[in-house]
């Protein structure tokens, strides 16, 4: 708590109170003997999460290792290990090994990976198994998709998409096909257990999350979201840190409606929530179409953006994909604090303003997001202009003659000449 208040330049008795309260979490597990805390929460800035993780058919432990570094050096507050397929443990080990940011899992997936058959139905005694394993070794925050009810899954499936959670899709097969409750939801004292002994946050899975827009703000998606209501009572009552992950594809307009709901129904729990998506048709940019819902989700009740990539929809993402996913989050989640109002969230914006007004380069760069994007685009312009040397005090969009700052500044010199003159 010390650590999150120095770095988020509030006071100590501040992050207390929203500790004390469940509005504030910081995921870490002790035995994580490398992670550095950070917080989740509306008094403090919103964070960024990267998926990374391998999949059956592609990437590896050595790929999504290199990944984990790209998403640390482009500024992932948190990562999480999505891997399916095989070598699950391993991957997650060494991930938590040279991850100094909290990481998160989802363990039905390890579940699943480590049964046989071509498609294996989930022990329930093995998930649990699962979760005080990972615990055991390290993982800081856990998806677990226990409010999801047998009686939501015929709601879900009225739907144009229905369930696109695989999380949420393998609980609802498997309470249809044994005729059973959400083993989660029936065992979770005994889940809370495990967490509180280790200290590890849930993270409420959304698993009837809208996959297209014409599923958002359904009946399905409410109901689970009451039951995350309740499950957020439980874990506060038992010491666990808990936060709650929201949707998925939400149409612009309904995004506001969404954070406010979710505040009001789970008592001001953070809120991580998946872009929101704010339309359909945009496979390859809906890292783009993302942060345009992720940005009104910060501003109006989100305290977590787990970031998409140019490959949403379309395959596992490379590296170069990694940081454009992380680029439109940060921007998002910046964005959203100035929006509203987070103390000292303009003030880098700022600082920018001036350094363009002097045009301070260097400064521009040391304010910029990232900043050896924007050093190799200016370079790519710094080469002669008609055979003339650029001196730095413009840049190539308008040149000398053109450039709008430099006529600000000869205006407020004529100005002031002016003034100057009629004192005399």
């Amino acid at each position: 708590m010390k650590a999150v208040a120095s770095e988020e330049g509030i006071s100590e008795s501040e992050v207390l109170s929203e500790i004390a309260s469940g509005r504030m979490v910081i995921p870490l597990n002790p035995a994580h003997d490398t992670v550095r805390a950070v917080g989740v929460g509306r008094a403090v800035r919103t964070k960024v999460n990267a998926n990374l993780g391998r999949s059956p058919t592609n990437s590896g432990e050595a790929d999504e290792l290199d990944k984990l570094s790209c998403a640390l050096k482009h500024g992932a507050d948190f990562v999480m290990d999505l891997s399916v397929g095989g070598d699950i443990s391993a991957i997650r080990r060494r991930m938590i090994d040279a991850s100094p940011a909290p990481l998160g899992t989802v363990p039905v997936y390890e579940t699943i990976a480590l049964l046989d058959g071509d498609v294996p139905s989930m022990d329930p005694s093995f998930l649990i198994d699962v979760v005080r394993r990972q615990a055991e070794e390290g993982v800081d925050f856990m998806t677990l998709h226990a409010g999801l009810l047998s009686k939501h899954v015929d709601l879900a499936l009225k739907r144009k998409m229905g369930i696109v959670s695989r999380g949420g899709s393998i609980m609802a097969e498997w309470m249809k096909k044994h005729g059973r409750e959400n083993p989660l939801y029936e065992r979770w004292d005994e889940v809370m257990d495990i967490l509180a002994e280790h200290d590890v946050t849930v993270s409420l899975g959304d698993g009837l999350r809208p996959g297209c827009l014409a599923d958002a703000s359904d009946a399905a998606q409410f109901a689970e979201l009451d039951v995350l209501g309740e499950l957020v009572e439980r874990c506060r009552k038992r010491g666990v840190q808990v936060m709650v992950e929201g949707p998925g594809h939400v149409p612009f307009d309904q995004i506001k409606a969404n954070m406010e709901r979710e505040q009001a129904v789970c008592a001001g729990a953070p809120f991580y929530v998946l872009g929101p998506v704010v339309t359909d048709i945009a496979p390859a940019y809906d890292h783009i179409v993302a942060a345009i819902g992720a940005t009104a989700a910060a501003t109006y009740g989100a305290s977590l953006l787990c970031y998409v990539t140019p490959a949403e929809h379309l395959g596992l993402p490379d590296m170069e994909e990694v940081r454009q996913g992380l680029a439109a989050f940060r921007i998002a989640a910046h964005a959203g604090d100035v929006a509203r109002g987070l103390k000292g969230a303009r003030d880098i914006d700022d600082r920018m303003s001036d350094a363009r007004v002097r045009f301070d380069w260097d400064a521009q760069f040391d304010c910029a997001l990232d900043p050896d994007a924007a050093r190799a685009r200016w370079l790519r312009t710094r080469p002669a202009e008609e055979g003339a040397c650029h001196d730095d005090d413009h840049c190539s969009m308008c040149g000398k003659a053109f450039c709008a700052v430099r006529t600000s500044k000869r205006i407020r010199r004529l100005m002031e000449e002016s003034a100057a003159a009629d004192g005399k």
